[in-house]
């Protein structure tokens, strides 16, 4: 027995496709608390050990690693990774945003 499935293709950014306000800004931040990750366990780090190197606070660490990404900014995500000894390069592309679906539901 088969069933059809249906495939969508995501725009690359799984925040838009959920509909959240600040996607852009959101999938930002889960890349770069993705690299701080991926450094503190290249290095073998735990969250005192990273705050014993960096100076950052092992709270922050912790907070990055449960992806608990609210209380940090951009910049300051890209100050932790300059502080675990990486540089970021930054790419901007600005083009128009597709039109979101038109409802067709009916108003008075």
């Amino acid at each position: 027995m088969s069933k059809d499935t249906e495939i969508i293709r995501g725009s690359g950014n799984v925040f838009r496709d959920l509909g959240h306000p600040d996607a852009d800004k959101e999938q930002l931040r889960s890349l770069l608390a993705a690299r701080i990750i991926s450094v503190l366990d290249e290095k073998k780090l735990t969250v005192r050990a990273a705050h014993e190197a960096t100076g950052v606070a092992a709270a922050d660490f912790s907070r990055i690693r449960k992806a608990k990404l609210d209380r940090f900014t951009i910049d300051r995500l890209m100050t932790i990774l300059a502080h675990l000894g990486q540089e970021v390069e930054v790419t901007v592309k600005i083009h128009p945003r597709r039109p979101a679906a038109v409802s067709m539901e009916m108003r008075p």
